[in-house]
């Protein structure tokens, strides 16, 4: 890949625009990205007021890499976008929490960073008076640490579209941005030559980066590596005394049910939370997906203005559950807004960055599978490294493109951090919603 490549990203999230940054950085002097609205796009899961920042992972690589985004998360260049929040990991101590709260905590202790065990809900409100409720179910079991935060996204894509632009990245959206299809060459059908959008000429290039997300997998097969899962996310509207009020509240996450918080984001005195959980699923409506007929599961492609203001009820009555768990007081308070986020999920939890075996010219960059957002101040060198493919061995191999699942059933078993009842389809009428 040389210079003067021509290079068609193909998703303007983290991971497309983390890529074309660092691209244009190294050089290369033809980097277009393409997405179906301008970034931050409105139900990407890039976008939002807000994303977690922490390094707590049982895996070493991801605990590595994540606490050298978090430092770089604290530099000048994100201020007014990084804030730091404490973190509280807390559940009910079945031996599945047991072993991840042990497995995290070794993590974090391999690499000398700081925790504190947290026995019982008591304890956890003496160091959090501002939790009001009950807190996670007995037995309790968790931990804390002051040595995270998050992020306002939308901020944080700005500066990174913006970055791009200066550097020279071209930007193709709108219809005229939204791929729904891929063109081979003739001759050569594992050589893609361009990407065919809704409206407008064919975008022709050398090579091409696939980081659509929860809408790559209709566009080429993934094989059943992926999958597309729409998470719930509520709001909340504080008045200016309940944001003085809540504003010491810690980013408080059980991993038995999938609830999480975060601290109220003070410019729109909003209180966001969410489950990170096993999702819903949408199979795509006759016609939605062009290229790829097996596809299980997709978001619709069109992308509104701004969210849907949707949950299914089933999800709302988690939100609220993990108000009455924390802040009881604001439980049956009315949402200001629900919405879904779609998850681009891989059976094990882990990232994907390799070529498509299909392809030779076509990169699969992402998978974030909820936990990618934090890695944005690292992202594109790994991206870049894998482009080239210069990972060191054990990562090439754990974020490889994989074929082995393809015949198998329900491999989606995640990294040991989901919570919650079983992940399930979108009812007809909850489709109609989005």
């Amino acid at each position: 890949m040389d210079k003067d490549s021509r290079i068609v990203i193909i998703g303007a999230g983290v991971f497309g625009l983390s890529t074309a940054h660092q691209l244009a950085s190294e050089g290369y002097r033809n980097v277009v990205v393409l997405d179906r609205h301008i970034p931050p796009v409105s139900d990407g899961s890039s976008s939002d007021i807000s994303r977690v920042i922490r390094f707590d992972y049982a895996d070493d690589d991801y605990l590595r890499i994540s606490h050298a985004a978090y430092l770089k998360w604290q530099q000048p260049k994100y201020q007014g976008i990084f804030f730091p929040a404490p973190f509280m990991l807390t559940g009910s101590s079945s031996p599945h929490g047991q072993a991840w709260i042990k497995k995290t905590t070794e993590a974090l202790t391999r690499s000398q960073l700081p925790w504190t065990k947290v026995d019982d809900a008591a304890e956890a409100k003496r160091v959090y008076p501002v939790l009001s409720g009950e807190l996670a179910a007995p037995p309790f079991a968790g931990y804390h640490h002051r040595n995270a935060g998050w992020a306002d996204a939308n901020k944080a894509i700005l500066l990174l579209r913006d970055d791009c632009l200066e550097l020279g990245v071209s930007f193709i959206c709108g219809r005229r941005g939204t791929v729904v299809e891929l063109d081979t060459d003739p001759d050569h059908k594992n050589t893609i030559t361009a990407a065919r959008t809704l409206i407008g000429s064919p975008i022709a290039g050398d090579h091409f980066i696939l980081a659509a997300g929860a809408w790559a997998s209709s566009l080429v097969p993934m094989y059943n590596s992926t999958l597309s899962t729409a998470q719930v996310v509520g709001y909340m509207r504080l008045t200016p005394d309940e944001v003085r009020r809540y504003r010491d509240l810690p980013i408080y996450a059980n991993f038995s049910t999938g609830w999480f918080n975060f601290p109220p984001h003070e410019e729109t005195a909003m209180l966001k939370m969410a489950v990170h959980g096993w999702g819903y699923t949408r199979v795509p409506g006759e016609g939605e997906s062009l290229a790829v007929t097996s596809n299980v599961s997709a978001p619709p492609l069109i992308p509104p203005r701004e969210r849907r203001n949707f949950v299914p009820s089933d999800g709302e009555d988690r939100l609220r559950d993990g108000l009455r768990e924390i802040l009881p007081e604001l439980a049956d308070r009315p949402f200001d807004r629900l919405a879904l986020c779609w998850y681009t999920d891989t059976p094990t939890g882990d990232f994907v960055m390799d070529y498509h075996p299909d392809f030779a010219n076509l990169f699969v960059g992402g998978a974030g599978s909820g936990h990618g957002f934090k890695f944005l101040p690292v992202l594109g060198e790994y991206m870049s490294l894998a482009i080239k493919r210069g990972l060191v061995q054990h990562l090439a191999e754990k974020w490889r493109f994989r074929k082995d699942y393809a015949d198998r059933k329900d491999v989606f078993l995640g990294d040991g951090s989901r919570g919650g009842p079983a992940r399930r389809e979108l009812n007809a009428r909850e489709r109609a919603r989005l």
